[in-house]
C-alpha cells in the first residue's frame, strides 16, 4: 500500500487538505496527516478544527511514498517556519520520493531548497517567491514534483498525484465515482 504524509499547520487551506486526504484515501493511499505543533487540533484558514492523525515529530522519519502540502496563507507561512519539515522534504526528494504542493505552498519546496530545474506552478500572487517561472496552469508534474494553482484546482491535483501514486486506472476509478473528469 502506498503512503501519504499530509502536514497541517494552523491556517491550511481547508479544501485543498480534505482534497488531497479524500482523493486519496478513496484511492487506496494510507494518508496520515501530521500537525505541526504540539496539539493534534489544527484550524483551518476558515475556522475549521481538524484532528490530526499524529504530531509532525511523531513520524516525521517515517518513510513515506509522498509529501503532500496543502496550501493557505497562514499555513504556509507556519509551515516554512518548520525547520524539520524543510530536512524532511530535503530527504524526500534526495531518495526518490514524491513532494507535492498546492496552493502558496510551493514557495516552501522553493525555500527548502528541493526544487531544481522542475517546471511548477502556484498560486498567481506567489509566482514572485518562487525564484522561477512558473506555469499558469492548474496541475504541474515534473519528475518527482507534483504542484497545484489553488483552491479550484484541489480535486485535480489529489487525482494527479494519486495517479503517480498508483496507476491511471485507480485515478480514473476514483475521479469517475467523485464524477469528476480527469481527462
Amino acid at each position: 500500500m502506498k503512503t501519504a504524509l499530509v502536514p497541517l499547520a494552523d491556517g491550511f487551506e481547508d479544501i485543498e487538505a480534505v482534497s488531497i486526504i479524500d482523493v486519496l484515501r478513496r484511492g487506496g493511499v494510507q494518508v496520515v496527516t501530521a500537525a505541526l505543533g504540539q496539539d493534534r487540533l489544527v484550524r483551518s484558514a476558515h475556522g475549521i478544527r481538524m484532528e490530526a492523525d499524529a504530531l509532525l515529530a511523531d513520524v516525521i522519519d517515517n518513510n513515506f511514498d509522498a509529501i503532500i502540502l496543502p496550501g493557505g496563507g497562514e499555513g504556509t507561512e507556519n509551515l516554512l517556519a518548520c525547520e524539520p519539515l524543510a530536512a524532511r522534504l530535503q530527504r524526500q526528494k534526495a531518495e526518490g520520493h514524491f513532494v507535492c504542493a498546492i496552493c502558496a505552498a510551493p514557495t516552501v519546496l522553493e525555500a527548502a531548497q528541493v526544487l531544481e530545474d522542475e517546471d511548477v506552478t502556484c498560486y498567481p500572487s506567489c509566482a514572485s517567491k518562487m525564484g522561477r517561472r512558473v506555469q499558469s496552469v492548474p496541475v504541474v508534474a515534473d519528475g518527482q514534483i507534483i504542484t497545484g494553482q489553488g483552491p479550484g484546482s484541489a480535486t485535480l491535483f489529489a487525482l494527479v498525484v494519486l495517479m503517480h501514486l498508483t496507476d491511471e486506472r485507480t485515478a480514473h476509478g476514483v475521479a469517475n465515482g467523485m464524477l469528476t473528469n480527469l481527462g
